[in-house]
């Protein structure tokens, strides 16, 4: 059984920490993020650190205790460095652009693909095919690539569509004749 809520979080002195009514407030040079602490577990803040105590010896304790602490780390994370994912747009004629709040996905269809960028989320494109997305919010950030590789899965025969940059299509052999 792992045991990685018994470990504490630490964090560096830009980082403000504020702990009240069962929710935790991380601000620092990224942004600022929230989460609501479940009753199952506890949160002592330490002088640079946070650690998290199991309330409950029972299973559901137990899951809540390591989940808490690995959504801190997160935070931490995300308000010191901040996460980036990288996608790429693969296929002849499939090209994005980002004018203002909104990203324009050129994908074969008949008509463009409009995506509305939220205010948490940074895109940045490296030529028309290369998308670089970063947030403090890793779970938003994760949200939002996944709904951008939804508008054109890849696919297995010819490997077009929009992926992670680090990702292996397997790829399949097309019919015989």
């Amino acid at each position: 059984m792992s045991r990685i809520g018994q470990s504490p979080v630490y964090f560096l002195e830009n980082v403000e920490v504020k702990f009240e009514n069962k929710l935790l407030r991380l601000k620092g040079p990224k942004g600022l993020l929230e989460m609501q602490i479940s009753n199952l577990v506890d949160v002592k803040i330490g002088d640079n650190n946070i650690s998290v105590e199991n309330k409950e010896n029972t299973k559901k304790g137990k899951a809540n205790w390591g989940t808490t602490r690995a959504l801190i780390n997160n935070m931490v994370i995300g308000v010191t460095k901040g996460f980036t994912k990288d996608l790429e747009i693969v296929g002849v004629g499939y090209r994005g652009a980002v004018s203002g709040k909104k990203l324009t996905l050129n994908l074969g269809l008949s008509h463009a693909v409009e995506i509305e960028i939220p205010d948490d989320i940074e895109v940045k494109m490296d030529g028309n095919t290369k998308l670089s997305i970063s947030s403090a919010n890793k779970q938003k950030l994760g949200e939002f690539c996944s709904v951008l590789r939804s508008k054109r899965p890849p696919e297995p025969f010819k490997g077009k569509g929009i992926r992670y940059v680090d990702e292996y299509i397997i790829r399949k052999e097309g019919k015989k004749k």
